[in-house]
């Protein structure tokens, strides 16, 4: 059986966005299953006691403005700091995800041309159109898709995630949870890498040593 890795993210993030394509670099090449969890991420900050951004001190926002500098040019992903479409609500894109894999498909390549939608080419991704756009042009059929992220289960399995995400520890985006190990953030990814090419136990916050 092969291992599997709960990637909680939100479509809204510019971390999850930088490291997506990392992320499903290192789950293929140690043959891991990825279980998608979009989240809605302010209901997870509310119960964990995150601040969503224009909450937060200057100081952070300016050293999150150097961070994506960073991190740009180290993961070579085209990202515009200040998107005209941002803050965007990523729910009705989140739906069409969670209803893709509940058909069976595999929604990486939609996730990465939302995002850079979002993050690299100032497209406004709240709009139906858009994500029906994406969900066409990465093989999908998004006449059905719509239909489907309209549905009571899509919707139900949508809000479950937050609490699924409490229980897991996830309280940011990008987690990727390895039985039941967090790592959180796209910088972490290098030891989610480390941890699966080892085979090591996972690390338990109430460890004794």
């Amino acid at each position: 059986m092969p291992r599997s890795i709960d990637y909680f993210f939100s479509l809204h993030s510019p971390w999850t966005y930088l490291g997506h394509a990392t992320f499903l670099d290192i789950a293929a090449s140690h043959g891991c299953r990825i279980v998608y969890r979009p989240v809605p991420l302010r209901a997870v900050f509310d119960e964990t006691g995150g601040l969503p951004l224009p909450k937060r001190h200057p100081v952070r926002q300016r050293y999150r403005l150097m961070d994506l500098q960073r991190w740009r040019e180290r993961r070579g992903v085209p990202l515009v700091l200040q998107p005209k479409h941002f803050p965007f609500d990523p729910n009705l894109a989140d739906r069409f995800l969670i209803a893709i894999v509940q058909a069976g498909g595999d929604p990486g390549r939609f996730m990465a041309e939302i995002m850079a939608g979002v993050w690299a080419r100032n497209d406004d991704m709240t709009r139906p159109e858009a994500v029906a756009e994406v969900a066409q042009a990465t093989g999908f059929d998004a006449q059905a898709l719509a239909a489907a992220a309209d549905s009571e289960a899509v919707r139900q399995n949508y809000e479950s995630t937050i609490a699924a995400a409490i229980e897991a520890g996830v309280f940011g985006a990008p987690s990727y949870v390895l039985d039941g190990e967090v790592f959180w953030g796209q910088d972490r990814l290098e030891l989610l890498d480390s941890a699966l090419a080892s085979g090591r136990a996972p690390y338990r916050p109430d460890a004794s040593a």
